[in-house]
Order: structure tokens, then C-alpha cells, then sequence
């Protein structure tokens, strides 16, 4: 089991936490961690539904078979080259593990395969994915983990897998996005860095989703050029069937006891500082026993970094609870 995190002196401010954690040097550490360890690594596309395509990439080791395949999960405007998918990707190889990180809808470089604009509740085409890949790579177990948005979509498949017909085993979920109501307050009230960091990414794959279908999506400038909230009202009047803001983040929110009814294992870490997921939506999740949720005290969003060599706790952390997990799940079966 891996230790708790504690944050070094130095590193205990969160929005320090969470700039270190996405500063591309950590993103070519990590290609660098996966070159060293050997990785083999393909990409693919996957069907995942209604003539939907999503994109991946599946990584594996020479001259071993895997105990087990795990799906990662990016964060929103992240994506499956994302620093700690990377990091954690090569971490989970070093432990015998297959993994594939998947890029969900607009993310990393697909925008070309589906006309329709990403949104969050489009959770049916990442459990159709997970279903497609669970039976192109077949492995003994079957696991998720996402960070962010990613371990929103991490946890919904577990509470969707099993109805689904997926054989998920476990699942974990690092700074998983929660109560996006809350979220979107949080980023409205945070440093103005925050905001901007999102809202450049997102008008940037806005402008690449306009310009390959430029007969389909028509909006202009003027509307890249809203706020946050006004951007997102926009989406969803314009491109889901939710009607209202309200009705759209209540589609995609985890919170109180909407995981009180998880058949499948999950664990969560958290941190109390971060400056993007309120601590109070954690703190009140609801889940069962048989699950694990773990608050650091700082953190930041996503970051947990353990010195200057910018080494990342929570990608060592998914590696080993999913490690721990599995061993869990084959004790209780052989029993």
C-alpha cells in the first residue's frame, strides 16, 4: 500500500500544486518514463456506439502478459498525452499492468471523427468504449481510473458497468469532479489563471471543431468570447437536449448518494486545498463500504508533487490501489 501524501514544505501552496503538475516539462518526463520502461503503444479507434468513434492509445510491455487492463480517463481539455496520463500509464506498465488511455470525444487529436460537440453527460459512449476495448484486449481483470472530469466518467462507469455487461473490477478516481455547479463557482471565484487556462483550451478545440465542419457549426467569435458560464449556457442550449444549465450539471453530478448504490469498488483521493473541486462535495460523497475515499491535505487539483524533480504522488497512488484492488477482488473470488 502507498503511503499517505505528505507535501513538502515548499510545496503546500495549491495553485503552486497545480501549475507544477501541468508545466510541459512533466509531460516530456513523462514520454521519457514510458520510453525507458519500453512501452509498445498503438493507436486505435474505438466504435463505441451509434456510429460514434472515439480515439485511444494501447500500451503494453514485450515478452510478458498482463494481469490486467487498465482504463485511464483524461480530464476536461486534458487528454490521453496529458502529463499524468503519461506518468501513470508507464507506472501501471511497470507493475504488469496493459493500459489504454482513451481520449474522450474533441479531446487530443479527434475532433475529425465525430461531427457532434463533446459534452459531459455523454456518458453512454465512453461505457459503449469501455465495452468495445474490454472485448478487443481481452486481459484477466478489467480496471479505470481517471483524473478530473476523467474520474467523474471513472466512477460512472462503475456505476453503469454492470447493467452494461462490463466485467470492471475497480475503478479510482483522483480530484474526480463532483458537483459541477460547485466547480463552476469555484473557477469563477479562483485565481483569474484558472478560467483562462480552461477557456483558451476550450475556444481553441471549438475553433478546430468549426473549421472541419464548418456547413455544421457556424458560431462566430462572439460566442467564444463568453465567460465561462456563458460559454457553457451556450453549449448546452445549443448542443444537448438538457434545456437549462441546472438541468445539464445535474446530469453529469456525483454527488450526496448518487454512488451509494456502487456494486463496483472505487477509490478516491482528494486533496482539502484544491482550488477547483470544493472539499464539501468530497467530504459528503456517499459511498459503500466496500470503497475508499482518501483526503490529502494539500494538493491542489490534480498535483500531489513530491519535490523538484516535479515526481507526482497521485500517479504512483492509482498504480498501486488498483495493484492492491486487484489483489483484493481475486482473494474475494478465490474465497
Amino acid at each position: 500500500m502507498v503511503p499517505s501524501y505528505r507535501a513538502p514544505r515548499l510545496l503546500r501552496n495549491p495553485h503552486l500544486q497545480s501549475v507544477l503538475s501541468s508545466l510541459p516539462l512533466r509531460r516530456a518526463a513523462g514520454l521519457r518514463a514510458l520510453q525507458r520502461i519500453g512501452a509498445r503503444t498503438q493507436d486505435v479507434v474505438v466504435e463505441a456506439g451509434d456510429g460514434v468513434r472515439l480515439q485511444g492509445s494501447h500500451s503494453t510491455l514485450s515478452g510478458r502478459e498482463a494481469k490486467a487492463l487498465v482504463l485511464l480517463l483524461h480530464g476536461w481539455e486534458g487528454s490521453s498525452e496529458s502529463s499524468y496520463m503519461r506518468h501513470t500509464c508507464a507506472h501501471l506498465l511497470a507493475r504488469g499492468f496493459d493500459v489504454f488511455r482513451l481520449n474522450f470525444r474533441d479531446h487530443g487529436d479527434s475532433h475529425h471523427l465525430n461531427r457532434e460537440i463533446f459534452h459531459s453527460c455523454r456518458l453512454q459512449e465512453v461505457v459503449e468504449a469501455a465495452a468495445w476495448i474490454e472485448k478487443n484486449y481481452p486481459a484477466p481483470a478489467f480496471l479505470a481510473a481517471g483524473y478530473s472530469l476523467g474520474g467523474n466518467f471513472a466512477l460512472r462507469l462503475a456505476l453503469a458497468a454492470p447493467e452494461a455487461g462490463i466485467g470492471l473490477r475497480h475503478a479510482a478516481a483522483v480530484c474526480p469532479a463532483i458537483d459541477p455547479a460547485a466547480i463552476l463557482h469555484a473557477l469563477e471565484t479562483a485565481p483569474a489563471i484558472y478560467q483562462w487556462y480552461f477557456l483558451k483550451k476550450w475556444r481553441d478545440s471549438l475553433r478546430k471543431k468549426r473549421a472541419l465542419f464548418p456547413d455544421h457549426h457556424d458560431y462566430d467569435e462572439k460566442v467564444l468570447a463568453q465567460d465561462l458560464r456563458g460559454l457553457t449556457r451556450w453549449l448546452v442550449e445549443r448542443h444537448t437536449d438538457k434545456g437549462s444549465l441546472e438541468n445539464y450539471f445535474d446530469g453529469y453530478a456525483i454527488a450526496g448518494g448518487r454512488l451509494s448504490q456502487l456494486q463496483v469498488p472505487v477509490s478516491v483521493l482528494a486533496a482539502a486545498d484544491d482550488p477547483v473541486i470544493p472539499i464539501d462535495t468530497v467530504r459528503a460523497l456517499q459511498l459503500p463500504t466496500h470503497s475508499r475515499l482518501e483526503i490529502a491535505e494539500h494538493g491542489g487539483h490534480c498535483g500531489f508533487i513530491e519535490g523538484s524533480d516535479l515526481r507526482g504522488y497521485s500517479e504512483r497512488w492509482v498504480a498501486a490501489r488498483l495493484e492492491e484492488a486487484l489483489g483484493e477482488t481475486s482473494s474475494t473470488q478465490a474465497a
